[in-house]
């Protein structure tokens, strides 16, 4: 699977976190000559009665600005838009709707291999888009996530791939290999394993030497690629945890990993670990997905 260069999915809501998404948005699509689209969403809560025209008519107007504003802050940043799209997410009595669902489904309208956005919103109206939406992206995308907190990703810089051994974790070390290899980002990798008697029981083995293995199998795979691994790491322990307190020792900029793993073993690292690295790293992740 060849990630880039794509269309990247920009969400944007004006805040503080959305405006690092953007910046790093605009670092990647210059990086890896991809496509820039920018993406609003208004607030889906119930207290909004989008049957009313006025109100209806008020909340474009706002949410119509605040997408103008972030195209204009990306143009003058030197950055180009493909496409803007603004949706309202309007509320059905006795029923639910999110603007994380928006997200996913422009995305998989215009086809974006990767979608952008901050960890979280300002409050009130703002943060209709972010905070818990970015969770709920994460989760429910088709295509790879990147949940931007902190400070932008400028390129080159240090990438952390997390890897497992599964297939979604391959999917993770080809993206990072093909952002390390446009971006001439450093790439570090690690194999986690959780500290299970039953993991090193399974594979009939020392539970470090199976660690091992899976470390040195991922990195002679992408030194095979042509990517330079410049450290490698395993570690025994919880796994998000210990992902989030290398990264920070590191200086990762960005976490690459995949969504989830196989299951039994294997699952020790990816699924519901890369949502809870999402909501605790100190920098960007991406998360990807088949």
């Amino acid at each position: 699977m060849s990630i880039f260069p794509t269309k990247i999915l920009l969400a944007t809501d004006g805040s503080q976190d959305a405006e690092l998404a953007a910046t790093t948005a605009v670092n990647l699509a210059k990086s890896t000559n991809s496509e820039l689209h920018v993406l609003t969403v208004g607030p889906g809560s119930p207290a909004y009665d989008l049957r009313s025209p006025e109100v209806v008519e008020e909340l474009q107007k706002q949410k119509q600005n605040v997408l103008e504003e972030q195209v204009k802050r990306i143009e003058q940043a030197g950055g180009e838009v493909t496409q803007r799209h603004l949706r309202l997410a309007e509320h059905h009595p006795g029923s639910e709707h999110y603007p994380s669902d928006d997200v996913v489904r422009v995305a998989e309208e215009i086809g974006a291999g990767l979608i952008v956005l901050g960890s979280r919103g300002l409050g009130g109206v703002r943060r209709a888009l972010m905070g818990s939406v970015s969770d709920s992206v994460v989760r429910h995308a088709h295509c790879p996530v990147m949940v931007v907190r902190g400070e932008p990703v400028a390129f080159p810089t240090r990438i952390l791939l997390a890897t497992d051994g599964s297939k979604e974790a391959e999917l993770a070390a080809t993206a990072a290999a093909e952002l390390a290899k446009s971006t001439a980002a450093e790439l570090q990798v690690a194999h986690v394993a959780a500290h299970s008697p039953s993991y090193a029981r399974a594979a009939g083995e020392e539970l470090p030497d199976v660690a091992q293995q899976v470390l040195d199998e991922q990195v002679d795979r992408l030194q095979q690629a042509g990517v330079t691994v410049a450290e490698a790491h395993v570690r025994v322990g919880p796994p998000a945890a210990v992902i989030v307190a290398l990264a920070e020792h590191m200086g990762a900029q960005l976490i690459i990993m995949g969504s989830r793993g196989m299951g039994g073993i294997r699952r020790a690292l990816m699924g519901s670990v890369s949502d809870s690295v999402v909501r605790h790293a100190h920098c960007a992740v991406m998360v990807v997905r088949e």
